[in-house]
């Protein structure tokens, strides 16, 4: 339901202030017409007037009952009722979506309207989790836009079943009507407004489902966009917001920073939803970077505009050495409901949490709850986020071979999506393994390249790992010199001579029985050991124990 052409030159422009002024002016002369308040509405909507726009449209709907216009009453009720919705206000926003309803159900008129006022009725499903419900009034609200061959009731329906789908656990299907309805968008076929509400929408829904490919896709063709519109202001923060994801995950951590803080300015001027987003992500940049008390403070204004501080808050607790808050609040959030990509975003923070708290059962569970979610999404990043978990967990586990291809698994999907941080934190880990088998200028290697890399974009926590790392003499007692044996398998040998049991060494270590069996298994087979009393006169000789 798109706006008529305007006669003025600023409509062709998409100059959506010059827009707002020439009708305003045209208003001040003479009262406009309802379809032009409507036009001046939009107009103001999208040069980040929001609060007038909801007036406008207010008077559009009234002036069109007072002369009888039922459709265009039903018409402006609508945007009354996008203007609220994009105020998050859907309570009223429905209300008025069955004013309008009810005025054309009374005059018994068939009309495309009758489609758009059913989409905040859609929208409440979604909000009271009923998503079959949503699917259905989506599927009726698009067939309306066919017989009326009307391309934003269309596509605003399509990309609403495939958030729907997605949510139900049709990733695939969801996804290929998101690349559908982007088609007709990025072709211009889709009104200004309504290209805006998809834009945001779909790319958010990329970054839930850690599509990052289709994430930076549209992220730069909605920037594209909004630079082709000097006179744009609503959907600029989404667009800021995005471009500072998309360069986060690349490594351009200076332009990154930049486009955050010019979303959460852009956002609280016209005060948009969309704050704790801007702030969040800010906060995941300082918190990276090492810059703990502005962390701290974007968590909170996240926290403030709605945004849930959590995973990001723990992995800050963390990284402060506030070892036990950071359990506390994960364990937390592990109980809270979440799919997708939010899910595997908190079970990769459980997992270096439970490790660092040496819960290497609690981190076995989490990363085998990652891998689940990866073969479910067809995701790369996703995977990668995968292939990392279980090899930090087999590493942490004292099974240093069964680690190595998992993280060289996650160290190329990482390598070809260019996401250096992310590439160069599994390349420490890399080391850490070439140090378990005993190759000690493999690890220190990898440890030197991972160093290059953080120092690009100053990742300040990460690198003061490595570079301890890196300080660390090598040690000729270190255990994996110790007949082929690794670390963890050391630390059994030890318990082995002090005359504990399997279940007894699984309690002590916190890992299974089952694992200690094998890790038994690996000691007598590498060492040549026929038994227990062997192993333990083994372990006396080479001074493993006193």
């Amino acid at each position: 339901m798109p706006a008529r052409t305007s006669d003025q030159g600023s409509f062709k422009r998409r100059d959506w202030k010059a827009e707002y002024a020439e009708l305003s002016a045209r208003d001040q002369r003479a009262a406009l017409e309802p379809a032009d308040l409507d036009r001046l509405g939009i107009a103001a909507y999208l040069a980040g007037r929001e609060a007038e726009s909801l007036d406008i449209h207010t008077r559009a709907h009234n002036l069109a009952l007072e002369r009888g216009a039922t459709q265009q009453a039903a018409r402006s009720a609508f945007w009354v009722a996008f203007a609220l919705i994009g105020a998050r206000e859907l309570t009223r926003a429905a209300g008025w979506a069955a004013r309008a309803r009810r005025l054309l159900e009374e005059d018994r008129i068939d009309c495309v309207e009758c489609g758009y006022v059913l989409l905040p009725q859609a929208l409440q499903q979604v909000a009271c989790a009923d998503l079959p419900g949503a699917e259905t009034i989506f599927t009726a609200i698009e067939r309306i836009g066919e017989r009326f061959a009307d391309a934003d009731l269309i596509n605003l329906a399509r990309h609403g079943r495939g958030r729907i789908l997605v949510g139900l656990g049709s990733v695939a299907d969801g996804v290929a009507l998101f690349d559908e309805v982007m088609v007709a968008v990025t072709a211009g076929e889709v009104s200004p407004i309504i290209s805006g509400v998809i834009y945001c929408s779909v790319i958010s829904a990329c970054f839930e489902l850690l599509d990052i490919r289709r994430a930076q896709a549209w992220t730069d063709a909605l920037d594209d966009w909004c630079q082709a519109q000097p006179g744009l202001v609503s959907y600029r923060g989404e667009c800021l917001t995005h471009r500072s994801e998309i360069f986060r995950l690349h490594g351009r951590w200076p332009e990154a920073l930049e486009e955050g803080r010019r979303a959460y300015g852009t956002l609280a001027a016209t005060k948009r939803a969309g704050q704790g987003t801007a702030a969040y992500a800010l906060a995941e940049l300082h918190r990276l970077r090492g810059e703990m008390a502005a962390a701290e403070d974007a968590y909170r204004l996240a926290s403030e505009h709605g945004r849930a501080p959590h995973p990001g808050l723990a992995l800050l607790r963390l990284a402060q050495g506030q070892h036990a808050a950071a359990r506390a609040a994960i364990d937390r959030v592990m109980v809270e409901p979440a799919r997708g990509g939010q899910r595997a975003s908190v079970l990769v923070a459980a997992v270096e949490i439970f490790l660092v708290s040496h819960d290497v059962s609690s981190a076995r569970r989490a990363a085998d709850e990652l891998s689940a979610i990866a073969a479910a999404i067809d995701s790369e990043w996703l995977r990668a986020m995968a292939a990392w978990a279980d090899g930090a967990v087999r590493l942490a586990d004292g099974q240093p071979r069964e680690a190595l291809a998992p993280l060289r698994r996650a160290l190329a999907i990482w390598q070809d999506l260019d996401a250096p941080y992310e590439a160069a934190r599994v390349t420490i880990l890399v080391g850490r393994v070439c140090r378990e088998l005993g190759d000690l200028d493999g690890a220190r290697m990898e440890w030197e390249t991972a160093a290059r890399v953080l120092r690009q974009f100053s990742a300040g926590p990460a690198l003061a790992e490595v570079d301890a790392l890196l300080s660390e003499p090598p040690s000729p007692a270190r255990p994996p010199t110790v007949g082929g044996l690794t670390s963890r398998e050391v630390e059994v040998l030890r318990l082995i001579a002090g005359g504990k049991t399997n279940r007894a060494i699984g309690r002590e270590l916190d890992i299974s029985e089952k694992t200690v069996a094998r890790h038994v298994s690996n000691i007598f087979l590498k060492l040549d050991l026929p038994s227990r009393a062997a192993a333990t006169a083994y372990a006396f000789t080479h001074g493993l124990v006193r």
